[in-house]
């Protein structure tokens, strides 16, 4: 009996590390580091909130620093786009990371974090490349990423979701180039929220090396297809996903 349920508690932890596999594909596609996504198959696999939040961002490092690297390469970048945020974003990541929220505070915001992240990419617009595009105004960018920062620190994600449709929809980046910036950002909330409460990685999971290699392999298909390829219909597939996800934390069913 107790080889029969190692032997589940196995298949499950592998389940989960195709699921994150997935989303680290295909977010990175995008110049994101997935954590909506890991945190969304984490709630399907009823793990623990005191578990998510750590494994997600842990994770979030590691995808968007490859990303970071892989975007750049690609000529995918500009640096003055992302650093007003970032002002703005580390201060405000570092101390939402050093918030507890009891899992029946948690649980909800981080369910509504969800489905707007599902929404946004099930109605993802396509914008013309031919935009006449301008730099973000600084004070703008600063405050906007203080807010950002804080909700990305307080629920264990990179705030790539709440910053891509920004500078898109404000035309102070293109599609493509926003991944580029996307990544970076997303890697310096993701350290900073860590940094915050270094106490929560004492609750990564045994398992972290498998989700690990996990990660890091679908990073490598999604950047490769992000700098070549359009993702939209896989995108608006994964939104689902997240929504399906948010409403379950929500308590909807």
């Amino acid at each position: 009996l107790r080889c029969h349920r190692f032997h589940m508690l196995d298949t499950a932890h592998l389940l989960l590390a195709a699921c994150m596999f997935l989303g680290a594909a295909l977010y990175s596609s995008v110049g994101h580091a997935g954590a909506s996504a890991y945190i969304a198959f984490m709630a399907l696999f009823s793990v623990a909130p005191a578990v998510m939040r750590p494994t997600a961002l842990t994770l979030n490092i590691l995808v968007a620093s490859f990303a970071s690297i892989r975007y750049a390469r690609a000529g995918l970048f500009r640096w003055r786009i992302v650093w007003p945020f970032m002002i703005g974003a580390l201060p405000f990541a570092f101390i939402g990371g050093g918030i507890e929220l009891p899992g029946h505070y948690y649980r909800p915001i981080v369910g509504a974090v969800l489905i707007v992240a599902g929404l946004r990419l099930l109605w993802l617009k396509q914008f013309s490349e031919n935009r006449v595009l301008r730099d973000p105004p600084i004070a703008i960018g600063i405050v906007l990423g203080a807010g950002i920062g804080f909700l990305s620190g307080l629920t264990g994600t990179g705030g790539g979701i709440f910053l891509s449709p920004i500078i898109i929809f404000l035309g102070w980046s293109d599609l493509r180039t926003a991944s580029g910036v996307a990544a970076l950002f997303i890697f310096g909330n993701s350290v900073a929220g860590l940094l915050g409460n270094l106490a929560m990685v004492r609750s990564l999971p045994s398992e972290l090396p498998i989700y690990v290699a996990a990660v890091m392999l679908g990073a490598l298909v999604g950047t490769a297809f992000g700098t070549k390829f359009a993702t939209t219909y896989i995108q608006r597939a994964l939104g689902l996903v997240l929504v399906i996800a948010g409403l379950k934390l929500i308590g909807v069913y």
